[in-house]
């Protein structure tokens, strides 16, 4: 991450921030889904900054439904209650702010040189790092509150992976040549990240976000493929729009956005 004094104007500097995560940290030993419990409390009215951490899940899943693999003991798997005062078509922003924070608390306390391909994918040697699943609730038509899932696989061994992911996913172990990474203080990282950038985000709007998650991209700059319920297309993506969906350059130069869909990176 960048030094407090070569941030792009309009960011937050650190000097005198001292964190210490508003809310209650809840911790489970095995859960279906950590998404799950976390809805349940924020239906029985958990304030924000609530979150559940597990050391496994016997159900996790991402976005899509895909199912999300999770071993005990081996990653942070947790999800966060947010209640942000937000129109609910800004809530895909809160995806990337999140995907900033753990990129920049993995490089700060792993070294390991984790980027960000749009939406809501850590990568690292090009293979998944970090999933974020962000799901919202609606009440009498106004936006209620969101649950920010965030599973990060740690110190997962090739062979903890199933065979059909081990061409696909990766771990910090993996990446970093074998060295444990202490998940206490990776988990202390995030949470440190994300409320720092949630408090900008909330006094200052996008902006500061949209210029960090630019920095940390691995996906701008690419010829990507994206899948959308309008159909497939082939573009360049060259940078976030103000409500953060990803901006593409066709074959014709015609630049339009996307605000949610699978890309492929070509």
């Amino acid at each position: 991450m960048k030094s407090d004094d070569t941030l792009p104007s309009g960011h937050m500097k650190r000097e005198n921030f001292v964190s210490s995560w508003p809310g209650e940290i809840v911790r489970m030993d095995s859960v279906a889904s950590t998404q799950e419990e976390a809805k349940k409390l924020a239906e029985n009215g958990a304030p924000e900054g609530t979150a559940i951490m597990a050391e496994e899940q016997t159900g996790g899943r991402g976005r899509m439904g895909r199912k999300w693999h999770s071993p005990r003991g081996k990653g942070i798997w947790m999800s966060l209650v947010l209640r942000p005062n937000l129109p609910l078509s800004l809530t895909p922003q809160l995806t990337l702010l999140a995907g900033v924070a753990v990129c920049t608390a993995i490089r700060e306390v792993t070294g390991v040189p984790a980027g960000i391909k749009w939406p809501n994918d850590l990568l690292a040697g090009g293979r998944k790092i970090c999933g974020i699943l962000l799901e919202s609730s609606l009440r009498e038509g106004r936006l209620h509150y969101c649950i920010a899932g965030i599973g990060i696989a740690v110190n997962l061994t090739r062979e903890d992976y199933p065979a059909e992911l081990q061409e696909v996913g990766t771990s910090l172990l993996i990446e970093g040549g074998g060295i444990p990474v202490d998940r206490t203080r990776l988990t202390e990282a995030v949470l440190a990240e994300l409320e720092f950038l949630y408090i900008q985000y909330i006094e200052q709007g996008f902006r500061p976000i949209r210029e960090l998650w630019e920095s940390m991209s691995v996906t701008l700059g690419r010829q990507v493929c994206v899948n959308t319920p309008q159909g497939r297309t082939e573009a360049t993506a060259v940078g976030l729009d103000d409500n953060g969906g990803l901006r593409l350059r066709n074959s014709a130069g015609e630049i339009t956005s996307v605000l949610s869909g699978e890309i492929e990176m070509i």
